[in-house]
């Protein structure tokens, strides 16, 4: 099967079944939050699904022994995407911290809004990290983890935006682990692109970092980008879309070794 025939067959899919899965969402709406999850992640597994069995596009995850057992920060690279299924299958249930214009999208936004995302306006500013904070205390209270990309928009394999201390901040406030997770989706799957490539995403997940009395939000943002960057470096320059320097950087690995 052809690539474009592929991708037809994966976004026919995802047309005709999506309704449904955010019909069975809105209607669950009265029941508890957590047996309202069940609907939209079951939404994000199933496209993964369609991804590896339709488009070709798998993955493998490397340190999932490093992922707590109590709910945590999950501060994850943002390239596409196929992260935003995927931590929903990697991780246990969670909640994310989106732009509040997403919530105006058919179906996608209205079901962000339903598993209770942690919505921000970029307008917002010093009342978005409070926000951020009495929200994300709020979520964690019913179990949930709470789902933070720090670039605050998806950025291009092999650039690197400015972290912001979000993540950081509701760590060292609510004295819970951050998670650092560096992955190359985008070389698969490229911002706003119709078309997914088959290969082999990578997710590396690092080890908590944790808040003490003398940690700051700057320090601990530090630990988790300088990690994720590195990790980045490490297993970019795989995909149709790499970086061309890490693409570079990776055949002279080869070559040396």
């Amino acid at each position: 099967m052809s690539l474009i025939l592929r991708n037809l067959v994966y976004w026919l899919v995802l047309v005709l079944v999506t309704p449904l899965f955010f019909l069975a969402l809105f209607l669950t709406a009265p029941l508890p939050r957590r047996m309202r999850h069940v609907f939209g992640e079951s939404w994000a597994r199933f496209l993964l699904w369609m991804l590896v069995h339709v488009v070709g596009l798998k993955y493998r995850v490397v340190g999932a022994e490093n992922i707590p057992a109590t709910p945590s920060v999950i501060c994850s690279k943002h390239q596409s995407g196929w992260e935003t299924l995927a931590l929903q299958e990697i991780f246990p249930s969670q909640v994310y911290v989106a732009k509040k214009e997403l919530l105006w999208i058919p179906f996608f936004g209205w079901g962000l809004a339903l598993m209770n995302s942690i919505a921000i306006s970029r307008a917002d500013g010093a009342r978005a990290t409070r926000i951020i904070q009495e929200q994300g205390r709020e979520r964690l209270s019913h179990g949930f983890w709470i789902t933070i990309f720090p670039e605050g928009t998806r950025v291009r394999p092999g650039q690197h935006g400015r972290y912001k201390l979000g993540a950081a901040r509701m760590a060292q406030t609510l004295g819970i682990p951050l998670v650092p997770v560096a992955h190359n989706a985008g070389e698969f799957w490229p911002r706003n692109a119709f078309l997914k490539y088959p290969g082999e995403v990578t997710v590396v997940i690092g080890p908590a970092v944790m808040p003490t009395e003398t940690s700051t939000p700057d320090s601990l943002m530090q630990q988790a980008e300088a990690w994720i960057e590195a990790r980045q470096r490490e297993i970019g320059g795989v995909g149709p879309f790499a970086d061309p320097e890490e693409k570079r950087a990776r055949l002279a690995r080869t070559a040396a070794a």
